[in-house]
């Protein structure tokens, strides 16, 4: 069995930083040998922001042709290639030791089959990031365009992580394992496989960009702001009201911010003079939440495990955490359209189900792409429950070599399945 050596790298949604974990897999065995992370700068999350509400909708030709596209997309990809060139020096790391970049791109907007069933639309998916570039910068392969593959064999794309929620499973045994990043998701694995895997809806989203907004700070550090807030009810309905044509949307599904109208959520925050610490407490509370309604659209016929495993930087907060577990448990405030799914969910669980971080809890998204870089490496299906049981067999990923000599304009810096691909490749179905 072959032992690599592999770079994981992730900037989510939030666009807090650039992570980066080098992990040794010995098999589905893990061990991560050194970690790197560098926050972004505000300057660079506005130009992403405004970015992002430009490029929403529109196709690849389109984005490419918007001025800023390309001197964003390039200062992008020198920044993940310093942090690497970086966390390689700072660690005494032989570059020759390493065997890939697991690069997952800065996702844009995403449309997947579920929402675009539901808007009878055509589905798609947008990251920015190109692999070719950061393999000359770094001189590295790198395995990256993860999503399309699976977007454009009629799958949503997203959550990617159950399959590596197994791999950690087999260390940590079974569980829900919860990851609460600027969307949260969930993996449920019973008996050792993977049972069943959605996003649930936004979670750092709405507290990041409020804080951010309004006193300058990246996200509530310890809970401080939100816990000298209180919850507000009306609020608290008007938000699952505007969202419920995607949060009632059945298993699985996948989420994006542009599905979770940020802007329009502020507006009525201000409209309806919410104090700082009240739309805090209401948001983190919010948060918590719809990861709780998110385990209430599980089917029946799916067990529950006994614990519940978290991943991700936003269960660090103890206002998100401690309302998950009031609201898991029945004590918190429930909507009254949600009294009764709540109740089944909670007599699902045989007992009261353990909630406890992960060892594994650390750069888990970032390592996700070292490992589902070692899959393509071996040109093994990536195999999360919507493929597997659909029988289908798909390879997630492409690869570039490193090439100094390279001269051309990048070709890469936008994934296959932009909006349009299905007029740029009408027989990618058959054969991605």
């Amino acid at each position: 069995m072959t032992v690599y050596r592999l770079i994981g790298n992730m900037t989510g949604n939030s666009m807090d930083a650039v992570d980066l974990v080098l992990t040794e897999f010995d098999g589905d065995r893990m061990t991560d040998i050194c970690a790197y992370s560098r926050p972004y700068s505000r300057v660079m999350q506005e130009r992403m922001e405004d970015l992002r509400a430009k490029v929403r909708a529109k196709t690849r030709a389109e984005i490419e042709a918007l001025p800023e596209f390309g001197p964003l997309h390039d200062d992008y990809i020198r920044g993940i290639a310093d942090c690497v060139n970086e966390m390689c020096v700072a660690n005494h790391i032989a570059k020759q030791s390493i065997d890939a970049i697991g690069f997952h791109g800065k996702t844009l907007d995403h449309h997947p089959p579920s929402v675009a069933r539901h808007n009878h639309t055509r589905p798609y998916t947008l990251q920015m990031g190109s692999g070719q570039m950061l393999s000359d910068l770094t001189g590295l392969k790198v395995v990256y365009d993860f999503r399309s593959a699976l977007l454009m064999s009629g799958f949503e794309g997203a959550p990617l992580a159950p399959l590596h929620n197994a791999h950690i499973a087999a260390a940590e045994g079974d569980a829900i394992y919860y990851n609460g990043g600027n969307t949260s998701n969930f993996a449920v694995i019973s008996g050792g496989k993977i049972q069943i895997a959605a996003d649930s809806g936004p979670f750092n989203e709405y507290v990041d960009n409020y804080v951010r907004r309004q006193v300058g700070v990246p996200f509530d550090q310890d809970g401080r702001y939100g816990a000298a807030g209180k919850l507000d009810v009306c609020f608290m309905q008007y938000m699952f009201d505007l969202g419920r044509g995607y949060y009632d949307l059945p298993l699985p599904k996948s989420g994006d911010p542009a599905y979770y109208r940020t802007e329009e959520l502020f507006s009525a925050a201000a409209q309806n003079n919410l104090s700082f610490a009240d739309a805090v407490q209401t948001f983190e509370y919010f948060a918590a939440y719809i990861a709780v309604q998110g385990l209430s659209l599980i089917p029946d016929t799916v067990s529950m495990p006994a614990d519940i495993v978290l991943f991700g930087g936003g269960w660090k907060n103890p206002v998100v955490r401690r309302s998950f577990e009031n609201i898991l448990h029945g004590r918190g405030l429930i909507l009254p359209e949600h009294q009764k799914s709540f109740a089944a969910l909670k007599r699902r669980f045989a007992v009261v189900p353990r909630i406890r971080p992960s060892k594994f809890e650390a750069y888990m998204e970032a390592r996700l792409f070292a490992d589902m870089a070692r899959y393509k490496l071996e040109e093994k299906a990536w195999d999360i429950p919507e493929v597997a049981a659909a029988g289908k067999r798909i390879v997630c990923g492409r690869t570039a070599l490193p090439n100094p000599t390279q001269t051309r304009a990048y070709a890469d810096r936008v994934n296959l399945a932009a909006k349009g691909w299905q007029d740029e490749f009408p027989d990618a179905g058959k054969t991605v």
